[in-house]
């Protein structure tokens, strides 16, 4: 089996898109990386604010904040694709690529998150999503390098994402 080959790669992985067809991360291929379960009604939901200033700051430098809403903690993304989208872009402003509606946790969970899980594991090594808001910092190869808290403010992640710029 191989390490890292580009089969390996985040970037590689399916993910639904937000009309609810099926595509990849291939364009955002050779890129910096923040992927983000997000939520429209979660105390952490202001963090959108600061990840789309990441986003504005340095996706001239090849970098991507990708978020994923996910409904399964606390019921706190209700919304179908068209709300989601309007609420990030009419609450925050948000122009960051938004994804459609996933699990992160549990057998349905989405492949993407199933592979940022397996490759960075959270506190004790458990895999499981513990909330909202979890950030995945990948590098230009399609690797994990790092897990956040929810409680991580985006703006605290500036220093490694700047390290793999």
């Amino acid at each position: 089996m191989s390490d890292t080959s580009t089969a390996d790669t985040i970037t590689s992985i399916p993910v639904t898109l937000p009309d609810g067809s099926t595509g990849d991360l291939s364009a955002f291929a050779g890129q910096v990386l923040l992927v983000v379960n997000t939520a429209s009604k979660c105390g952490f939901t202001p963090q959108y604010k600061e990840l789309e200033a990441l986003w504005r700051a340095y996706k001239d430098r090849g970098f991507a904040v990708l978020a994923f809403p996910c409904n399964q903690f606390g019921a706190q993304e209700p919304g179908d694709a068209e709300e989601i989208a309007s609420f990030c872009s009419l609450t925050y402003d948000v122009t960051f690529p938004v994804f459609a509606k996933i699990d992160v946790n549990g057998s349905s969970a989405a492949p993407i998150f199933q592979a940022l899980k397996a490759q960075a594991p959270g506190v004790l090594g458990t895999e499981a999503i513990k909330w909202n808001f979890t950030k995945f910092l990948v590098n230009r190869d399609g690797q994990v390098v790092e897990r956040y808290a929810p409680t991580t403010a985006p703006r605290a992640i500036v220093a490694d994402i700047e390290k793999l710029l």
